[in-house]
């Protein structure tokens, strides 16, 4: 498998710049930059492609409804170019919440908007003249204006990456993408859940699943024995209950529903009841020992390796570490170790 990890710059910059910077040292293969409600994540990229020389950047993602199409795809031509064709574009349609709430763009048919944006980027990448005629997007508008092209060098390798939760956003990452950005993953429910979906929009293309790269991504630390174990697992759980509860809008939670279809719908569901009522500490009492070691890379460093082979045989391509630390030296050593055992999985 390859490596790789996500940052963002929404505080503690420094650190965050040092770390990515050292983790290419260590071997690190991949960096994804996030943009939720906080940084944005093209100036992080355009200042990290200064700093690094031979990691992989992407973005983890750019938001549908931020940026039009084109502009998502004349920033992915920019970073490529500035990091000597190191970067990835990964494309996410958030969620009702941020669109809607904080940008307000009508998050309607996601699905919709993502497909023709994906075409649309495509045709950007090309050189194309850019004429687009869908149901979200039409390209020029009607009237006096003519198709253009940019002026920038085309890009037709630059792989986009989908993040994908829902099944029908998963069948069309299977369908349309290079690879696909996941989260909340257990190896086990992960067939019904993921990849059934995502061989649906494959065979749709007549691809298969070596013609698409799948990273995931997971929490990574380190105890020393059973007692430390049970601190770390305690103190995720309020996490898993945000992601659960407090992640989306009162009725639109992508993450919940993933779980929901991993084998944990009642306990989701309970979670999100408690979290929405404002009993944080009563949502994060319902998460399960069970739930934050089958969702994450928490344990000992047999542990961790044990579950790194499960990730792999189930299909993941890449892993995408998040490793714990409260000092910039502790993140690093959590990093180095786990991508050791990455390294001894294969």
């Amino acid at each position: 498998m390859r490596t790789a990890t996500t940052v963002e710059a929404s505080a503690g910059w420094e650190q965050t710049r040092d770390f990515v910077v050292e983790a290419e040292k260590l071997g690190l293969d991949e960096c994804w930059v996030a943009e939720a409600w906080g940084s944005d994540a093209p100036s992080v990229l355009g200042f990290l492609a200064a700093r690094t020389q031979r990691l992989r950047l992407g973005s983890g993602v750019f938001q549908l409804g931020v940026r039009t199409p084109v502009a998502a795809a004349q920033a992915a031509l920019t970073l490529a170019e500035m990091s000597d064709s190191r970067f990835s574009l990964g494309l996410g349609a958030s969620g009702p919440q941020v669109i809607e709430g904080l940008h307000g763009v009508p998050f309607a048919r996601p699905r919709t908007r993502m497909a023709e944006t994906v075409q649309i980027v495509r045709s950007v990448f090309s050189g194309e003249k850019i004429s687009f005629a869908g149901k979200a997007f039409e390209i020029p508008l009607p009237g006096e204006a003519r198709p253009m092209r940019l002026s920038t060098r085309p890009n037709e390798d630059i792989p986009i990456y989908l993040a994908a939760l829902s099944p029908a956003m998963l069948e069309l990452t299977g369908q349309v993408a290079d690879g696909w950005l996941g989260t909340s993953f257990v190896p086990e429910g992960a067939g019904d859940a993921y990849f059934r979906h995502l061989d649906a929009g494959l065979a749709k293309a007549g691809r298969t699943r070596g013609d698409l790269v799948v990273c995931q991504g997971a929490e990574v630390a380190f105890a020393a024995d059973e007692d430390e174990l049970g601190r770390m697992v305690g103190a995720r759980k309020k996490d898993l209950a945000f992601s659960l509860g407090g992640m989306g809008s009162a009725g639109t939670n992508f993450y919940h529903d993933a779980y929901g279809r991993q084998g944990w719908a009642d306990v989701a569901a309970q979670v999100r009841e408690r979290w929405q009522s404002g009993d944080r500490d009563g949502a994060a009492a319902l998460v399960t020992d069970e739930m934050v070691l089958a969702t994450t890379l928490i344990g000992t460093e047999a542990m961790v390796g044990a579950r790194l082979r499960v990730w792999r045989d189930a299909g993941v391509d890449t892993v995408r570490l998040y490793p714990a630390g409260t000092t910039l030296e502790a993140r690093l050593d959590t990093l180095g170790r786990a991508l050791d055992l990455v390294r001894h999985v294969g």
